[in-house]
């Protein structure tokens, strides 16, 4: 058995595919594009003291489930919290974005519940994570084109007549693509089809809508079924993650999302920071709008230079080169200049279309920007 998954890995080196884990690069010489913390949380004294708290209060493990060591005040608090400011009814934290996708659209899917095969209206762009809650649920997946409402709404024109439990599924900062779900638009298609609305806000968590909670607070999500997904670990620059929900729907998941049933409970010194972080927020305004004003920069002179950035209009800002190779090839360059950047290549985006992924933060000066600028030139050869 072992010689087939040798084999398979010596497949993927021959295709170039094949996956190491790097090295993670300490130089503080050198210039990170390549993190998820948006705001610079992730080194925040602030949120250190507040774990260092929680953990001498509750302890450094949780110890077992929530279910079975007994539900902390400390996560209570914090999901009221995370309700009260995504202006949903309840909110409930789970272990990790991927796996909180994964076990919880595949429990709102789960036929044996809903009587029947549900319908998945899902933009072809999505996180590997919800595609693969999709495929345990074994529900009707209907991909729609990225961003594209005027298709999704001729598909769920399509299957108007069938009586089956529809849901629409997408993020709303698409994280490979930096570009935003038009929200109003897709909310009013839910409403108007009685579909139950999935939104993953992973990378919009602390960066845009009503305070920097995310893009769902600009809508009323109480006119529709819904559930709204966020993470700690990026722009909060902690661990974790939450669903934002109906009272209906947490009550549910309690009882059969099989991700929060079977796990050991999140640390309480990372619901600690998480809590702290999650108070900043409301205060960053000021960052989040020069992380705008930053990236409005960035991509303006990319396209100058003839890059292709896609549709982003964030801080997450692609360079699709299009060959894997030449992504592989750019990535080990700019790091050899000083400039950390994830390459991204299939199956993580579709074929043809590798990229660097420039991930801009608050802490990127002026002159790091026009240091990366300059580097790529030299790489391309403008």
């Amino acid at each position: 058995m072992y010689e087939l998954y040798c084999k398979h890995c010596s497949i993927l080196k021959d295709e170039g595919k094949y996956r190491q884990l790097p090295k993670a690069v300490i130089d503080k010489k050198c210039i990170d594009f390549s993190t998820n913390d948006y705001l610079g949380l992730s080194k925040s004294k602030v949120l250190f003291a507040a774990a260092k708290l929680a953990g001498e209060k509750f302890g450094v493990g949780s110890t077992g489930s929530r279910l079975l060591s007994g539900n902390k005040q400390i996560f209570e608090d914090l999901e009221n919290q995370i309700a009260k400011d995504k202006k949903t009814e309840s909110a409930l934290i789970l272990n990790s974005g991927f796996q909180a996708n994964i076990a919880v659209l595949a429990s709102l899917l789960d036929q044996s519940v809903l009587g029947n095969k549900p319908i998945v209206f899902f933009d072809k762009l999505n996180h590997a994570s919800l595609y693969q809650a999709v495929f345990l649920s074994k529900a009707e997946l209907i991909r729609y084109h990225h961003n594209d409402m005027d298709h999704l709404n001729s598909l769920l024109v399509k299957f108007k007549d069938d009586l089956r439990a529809k849901f629409i599924v997408t993020e709303t900062i698409f994280g490979m693509d930096g570009d935003v779900v038009p929200i109003d638009t897709v909310f009013a298609l839910s409403k108007k089809h009685k579909a139950f609305l999935y939104l993953d806000e992973a990378h919009a968590t602390g960066i845009v809508g009503d305070r920097g909670y995310g893009l769902s607070t600009k809508i009323n999500l109480s006119e529709i079924p819904h559930l709204v997904l966020g993470t700690f670990s990026k722009a909060l620059g902690c661990f974790g993650a939450y669903v934002a929900c109906s009272y209906a729907v947490k009550d549910y998941l309690i009882n059969k999302c099989s991700g929060f049933i079977y796990s050991t409970s999140l640390s309480p010194m990372i619901i600690g920071a998480a809590a702290k972080a999650w108070s900043l927020v409301q205060d960053l305004d000021n960052e989040r709008q020069n992380l705008s004003l930053k990236a409005d920069d960035v991509r303006k002179r990319l396209k100058e230079l003839g890059f292709n950035t896609g549709n982003s209009t964030t801080h997450i800002i692609p360079i699709i080169l299009g060959d894997e190779n030449i992504a592989m090839t750019a990535k080990a360059e700019l790091l050899k200049q000083g400039f950390i950047v994830s390459a991204v290549r299939p199956p993580t985006v579709p074929p043809g279309t590798s990229r660097l992924r420039i991930a801009l933060n608050v802490s990127h000066s002026k002159s790091d920007l026009d240091h990366l600028i300059c580097a790529l030139k030299q790489i391309f050869s403008f």
